[in-house]
């Protein structure tokens, strides 16, 4: 049984249907890279899993628990799968620490001195202890997204959610956002990443998805998708990522 399973997904915005029925599962400590267009459903599909967005049918499961629909503990679920946007979302009138420590207080129940204590440990992990006083704008692009980072893991997540984390940043800032990513990995987070950086998908993921239109056209190792793929859909996408110089 996998550790996350998506069953049959489908997600529509009125007479747009963006999921067309999306199954995927995703082992514990593996990393799963959702690659495709823009506009093909990775961000929805993220979404949904965090309950961000209601599914219309199908279901998704977390451990064996169904964990979508009527009646689900959001606010448990969010404890377990924790997300992180390609825009920072951080709050602007808070300094980075506090941004940090909220919800281990606020959810978690954490006491101020152990919510702090773990922050910093964080922080300094993703060499930013010394901007735990910062405010976000004093910050620049690539540090507002490690300290991102840094509030989602502050939760314990047993499932780390990645929307297109890059795609904000510069291209002199991408690296240090990934490498945070890299090390992350490697202690064996599960991970679930929409991303456009297909030679870091083809270094990292376990598993390589590519969504065309709402739906699930290929999946396999890194060196299938990249290197054989079957889909002559997936050959086109990774034809213009090539002549881009992007993979």
């Amino acid at each position: 049984m996998a550790f996350l399973e998506l069953n049959t997904i489908t997600k529509s915005y009125g007479s747009n249907q963006v999921l067309r029925g999306i199954d995927l599962h995703v082992n514990r400590h593996q990393v799963v890279c959702l690659i495709g267009a823009s506009g093909c459903g990775k961000s929805t599909l993220l979404r949904c899993v965090n309950a961000l967005e209601e599914i219309d049918q199908g279901d998704i499961r977390l451990d064996g628990d169904v964990v979508s629909g009527e009646g689900i503990d959001v606010n448990s679920l969010r404890r377990k799968i924790g997300i992180v946007f390609q825009s920072f979302n951080l709050f602007p009138h808070m300094s980075v620490l506090d941004n940090v420590t909220l919800s281990p207080i606020r959810v978690l129940g954490l006491s101020k001195a152990d919510a702090e204590a773990q922050a910093l440990a964080l922080l300094e992990r993703v060499g930013l202890a010394s901007k735990a006083a910062a405010y976000p704008d004093q910050l620049s692009g690539g540090q507002q997204q490690r300290v991102a980072i840094v509030r989602a893991l502050a939760m314990n997540p047993d499932v780390l959610l990645l929307d297109e984390i890059t795609s904000a940043l510069d291209p002199e800032l991408v690296a240090e956002v990934l490498n945070i990513v890299r090390d992350l990995a490697a202690d064996g987070l599960t991970i679930l990443m929409a991303t456009h950086e297909m030679s870091f998908a083809k270094e990292v993921a376990d598993t390589v998805v590519y969504v065309h239109e709402g739906v699930i056209l290929e999946q396999g190792p890194p060196d299938q998708i990249f290197g054989a793929p079957q889909e002559e859909r997936t050959r086109a996408f990774l034809k213009k990522i090539i002549e881009a110089g992007r993979l």
